[in-house]
């Protein structure tokens, strides 16, 4: 009986975590696929959403559980390595329409590769070039007076 009552207090765990990850993505975000580099062709890509936060973008794996964003790139670390367009077995999962940029968090140091479709591409990138510059964000000399 003691068995039975710890499983069901498991899955009813599980049951709400699954609940709130549900809720959670839920409440918006643009469509992609990630995947963390270095990695080999075609292998790793996670779908998921992105959301774009004022000073990172946050990515939520459709396959997590955790309460949390999976991955966080830093605003004003990221840079564009590149894009291409899908190859090979990516085909399996992606489309004609979708293009992929290389990204490195400058802060981090992590590299990731996200898949797009056009129109997120160009939300992607108005976000990137939206960003404040360095200068504006540093404090400014004490005793300056307004």
């Amino acid at each position: 009986m003691i068995v039975l009552s710890i499983l069901v207090v498991l899955l009813a765990a599980l049951v709400a975590a699954f609940a709130y990850r549900l809720v959670v993505l839920r409440r918006g975000g643009t469509a992609a696929i990630l995947r963390n580099l270095p990695n080999d062709a075609g292998i790793g890509w996670r779908h998921g959403i992105i959301r774009y936060g004022e000073e990172t973008l946050q990515f939520f794996k459709l396959s997590s559980l955790r309460p949390g964003p999976d991955s966080r790139i830093s605003r004003q670390g990221i840079e564009i390595d590149g894009r291409r367009s899908p190859q090979d077995t990516e085909y399996d999962i992606m489309t004609d329409e979708i293009v992929i940029v290389s990204v490195r968090d400058g802060d981090s140091g992590l590299a990731f590769e996200f898949a797009l479709d056009r129109g997120a591409l160009t939300a992607f990138l108005s976000w990137i070039e939206s960003r404040p510059s360095g200068r504006s964000l540093r404090g400014r000399p004490p005793g300056m007076i307004d």
